[in-house]
């Protein structure tokens, strides 16, 4: 089992729909849309673990979700049921939505700075540490 998080930018939202709504889209129909080029995307595997998070300008944690299967080309009922417009991904199981969302500036200051941990990223899956998942994952229950 991997953990991982899933990156998504305003650039990723279209027709001004914002990024959290594109999000919580994924999270409510269990579905997130992954790019054929996508780094990692063929070692996710069903039981990773995943955080969702907001890149800049947000920069927050807003659930956490295992995944229910490899990436894969939707079937046409899923195609229907995907919030956008992408071809492939997975299927999430577990799905929790955080309200309040996590700061990820609060999660780095409890990360010790050996583990190079960062707030930016430039894809949109991006593989984590066990230590930086389970941060995450203690700072949300503090809330």
């Amino acid at each position: 089992m991997a953990q991982y998080l899933f990156n998504l930018l305003q650039a990723d939202a279209a027709n001004g729909q914002a990024v959290r709504e594109l999000a919580a889209g994924f999270m409510r129909v269990g579905m997130w849309g992954i790019d054929p080029d996508e780094a990692h995307a063929h070692a996710l595997a069903p039981g990773d673990q995943i955080l969702i998070y907001l890149g800049a300008p947000d920069r927050v944690f807003i659930g956490r979700a295992e995944l229910a299967s490899a990436v894969h080309d939707w079937t046409p009922s899923e195609a229907q049921e995907c919030p956008d417009n992408s071809t492939r991904g997975v299927l999430l199981t577990h799905v929790e939505e955080w309200d309040p969302p996590v700061s990820m500036r609060t999660v780095l200051s409890r990360i010790p700075p050996s583990e190079k941990a960062r707030a930016d990223f430039q894809t949109g899956v991006v593989r984590i540490t066990t230590n930086e998942y389970e941060t995450a994952l203690a700072v949300a229950t503090e809330r």
